[in-house]
């Protein structure tokens, strides 16, 4: 932890990677991507961000066609590569770096559309898809283990400076540590030590396969935003078993399920009506009858994730990225006085591609996001602030 508070706008050190500043566009779906590939419109989306920002995410980039929300998302394989290479190329040309968002979604992924068997913890029906998630194997989870390790070996070769390791929205890797959905009762259920295995298990794998040669950062849930689900507690623990593999240069902490709480990480307004306008029956339908039990709305304050990463910054040595509520230069200094050395921002900057610019020409600026959440359901198109009079990126079709 930094004594001292550094400059937001000053470089960053990022395990191997040095960050032109310490703002990272954080991972938001861009849902830009055509049959798994890199479009125009995605590339132009991070070249727009990677103007300002010392990093910016990618996201989603399954480790296994199985581990994506959607079939249309970007998963590793040769096929992928020419276009990543071609995204990592034009971000690099803006002086910014570039961050590979890699995970497995588990019990979120979409069966259905993936026509492939979605893996959890334990069997799962899964409510918004209407169908049901096997209990991962052994085999399987050694698959994914593996699978997380050529991701990053891959990365390497596309010419990512850093990738994010998804822990977080009980995605796979945090499903298993969440007790609400881990039901397991062989070594990878039960205690946290079991619970933790398969989240210390890919970062080891990860670490092995780059070395250090790219950054290693990772995306850790602390509250599930449901009763019985992982907290903070164990958040702290499974923080410090990481730090001690040595297998993450820094961590990003997080909160809320998309499979069972999603709104909790948002906070702002649930916008029911606007998910109901873009779902296919009969999903459409279950969000207008039971959408406000399942798409909460909780009260948005700036910085409202930082009273409990507060406690993990407490607890770990590792440079740490405060995530949420990150909307302008008091925020920003605030996190840097409380020994945070990044921070992560993204409906922000949704709304305002140049925003951080903006900030650093003239610190009194403020962000317009008015915390809507109608962002979210624009993936289906190309994710943007649907009150922007210009979405960040061209006009290319995903």
């Amino acid at each position: 932890m930094n004594n001292q508070k550094p400059d937001v706008f000053a470089p960053g050190r990022l395990g191997p990677v040095t960050l032109r500043n310490r703002i990272i566009k954080a991972a938001t779906y861009e849902g830009l991507t055509k049959n798994g590939q890199v479009t125009d419109a995605l590339i132009d989306f991070h070249v727009r961000h990677a103007r300002g920002a010392g990093m910016t995410t990618v996201a989603y980039c399954a480790v296994a066609p199985e581990g994506r929300t959607d079939r249309r998302q970007i998963y590793w394989r040769d096929e992928a590569m020419p276009g990543l290479r071609k995204l990592t190329d034009a971000v690099h040309a803006e002086g910014a770096a570039v961050q590979a968002q890699i995970g497995h979604a588990g019990p979120v992924a979409n069966p259905k559309s993936n026509k492939l068997p979605a893996l959890a913890p334990s069997r799962r029906f899964h409510l918004t898809t209407q169908t049901v998630a096997r209990a991962a194997t052994h085999a399987d989870l050694a698959r994914v283990v593996e699978a997380h390790g050529q991701a990053g070996r891959m990365a390497i070769e596309a010419g990512f400076d850093s990738v994010e390791i998804h822990m977080g929205h009980n995605y796979l890797t945090s499903a298993f540590l969440s007790p609400k959905v881990n039901h397991r009762k062989d070594e990878y259920g039960g205690s946290l030590e079991n619970r933790a295995r398969l989240a210390r298990d890919i970062g080891r794998a990860v670490r092995d396969a780059v070395g250090d040669r790219i950054a290693v950062t990772a995306k850790l849930n602390m509250d599930d935003g449901v009763p019985g689900g992982f907290w903070v507690d164990e958040a702290v623990q499974v923080a410090r078993w990481l730090e001690a593999d040595g297998s993450v240069d820094a961590l990003q902490m997080t909160a809320g399920s998309s499979l069972l709480n999603p709104m909790y990480l948002f906070k702002g307004d649930a916008p029911l009506h606007e998910f109901a306008a873009v779902m296919k029956q009969p999903t459409k339908l279950g969000i207008k009858l039971v959408g406000r039990h399942f798409l909460k709305s909780y009260p948005y304050e700036d910085l409202y994730l930082l009273r409990d990463a507060r406690q993990i910054r407490a607890a770990v040595k590792l440079p740490m990225i405060l995530l949420g509520g990150v909307t302008d230069k008091a925020g920003m200094d605030t996190a840097m006085a409380e020994g945070f050395e990044f921070v992560a921002m993204a409906r922000a900057l949704l709304r305002e591609p140049d925003l951080i610019n903006r900030i650093k020409d003239e610190p009194a600026t403020g962000s317009l996001c008015i915390h809507c959440n109608k962002c979210m359901t624009a993936i289906y198109g190309g994710t943007h602030c649907v009150l922007s009079t210009e979405p960040p990126w061209g006009s290319a079709g995903a």
